[in-house]
């Protein structure tokens, strides 16, 4: 028989966060695939699809909340069942990359466990991954494939850009690793000043920051400070503090990946930000939300990326060629 094969988008979500699977069905107008997903009493995982997949364009998504070795497995699986589906190409959409800060060495015997995670889905049978704001851009070249490293930055400048029209804005980098970022962002605000907190840590406390220093402008003015993402909220929740103390008028948090573990809904209700802007890229549960506390939608991004990959499109262009 003669003729081109049509092209089959399926859809395919894990259980960690299925609203967010739903949500980028409606933007792209198709339906989720039905699978069987359940665990077994020791804790393995099941997973089969209900619907045939051969020859099909397989986007498959899942968040990396808690449990996240958990969710990571189901995902791996996810994609393993598909490749022996004979699925004929199979896309991870992964808004938080797992392990993504573990992207180097700092002492002898650690693990790089960002660069195992990409050697899990390029073994389980990924053929492209489509990730939000990577901790660092390098986690791109881990993987032996395309990657999509969408920003979220847009999203949320935009945000600030509209509500805080005629404010006289800094932005602000919480550590001197991300000053880059912050000229971004300042350039995407109008060509805005920057700032950026120098902290020193001790190698052998994680998640706590020993001192605090503001290098930049900041008296008088707003403040925006900027982050990919918000774990326990220490480093943010100080820079807050710091720039308050140096003589903010205000300030406001931005970050994309709002992972909210132990004190840090807490801390960023008594930090005194005047907001707390994230995207959705993970799941927050009614308890961990906050009066001050905004959440952008991310699904518009992730099924725009999606119907470019399915169409062989660009997905440079919708950064204006940055991504």
């Amino acid at each position: 028989m003669a003729g081109t094969p049509k092209k089959n988008l399926m859809l395919f979500g894990g259980r960690a966060y299925p609203e967010l699977t739903e949500q980028v069905a409606k933007h792209l107008n198709v339906s989720v695939t039905p699978q069987s997903a359940y665990d077994f009493a020791n804790g393995e995982i099941f997973v089969r699809f209900e619907e045939s997949v051969r020859g099909c364009d397989a986007f498959v998504i899942q968040s990396h909340c808690a449990p996240i070795n958990q969710w990571l497995m189901e995902q791996l699986i996810m994609v393993d069942a598909l490749k022996r589906a004979s699925a004929k190409r199979i896309t991870v959409i992964m808004p938080f990359y797992p392990y993504a800060r573990q992207d180097k060495k700092h002492r002898g015997r650690e693990p790089i466990s960002a660069r195992l995670v990409a050697d899990l889905f390029k073994t389980a049978g990924a053929d492209r991954l489509v990730a939000v704001d990577l901790h660092t851009a390098q986690i791109q070249g881990f993987f032996d494939g395309p990657v999509d490293h969408l920003w979220a930055m847009p999203l949320l400048a935009e945000h600030i850009r509209a509500k805080y029209a005629g404010h006289d804005i800094t932005v602000v980098s919480p550590d001197a690793g991300r000053t880059k970022l912050a000229e971004k962002w300042a350039d995407t605000l109008g060509g805005t000043p920057i700032a950026f907190i120098h902290k020193t840590r001790d190698p052998l406390r994680p998640n706590e920051v020993v001192a605090n220093r503001v290098v930049g402008q900041v008296q008088d003015r707003l403040c925006v400070v900027i982050d990919d993402m918000i774990d326990t909220g220490g480093t943010i929740t100080k820079a807050v503090e710091q720039l308050l103390a140096e003589g903010a008028s205000d300030v406001v948090i931005a970050a994309t990946h709002p992972v909210l573990s132990g004190p840090a809904v807490e801390r960023l209700q008594d930090c005194g930000a005047r907001e707390v802007v994230f995207t959705d890229t993970l799941p927050i549960p009614a308890d961990k939300r906050f009066e001050a506390m905004t959440v952008l939608p991310i699904a518009p991004l992730l099924a725009r990326v999606i119907q470019e990959v399915f169409e062989d499109g660009s997905v440079t262009s919708l950064f204006d060629g940055n991504a």
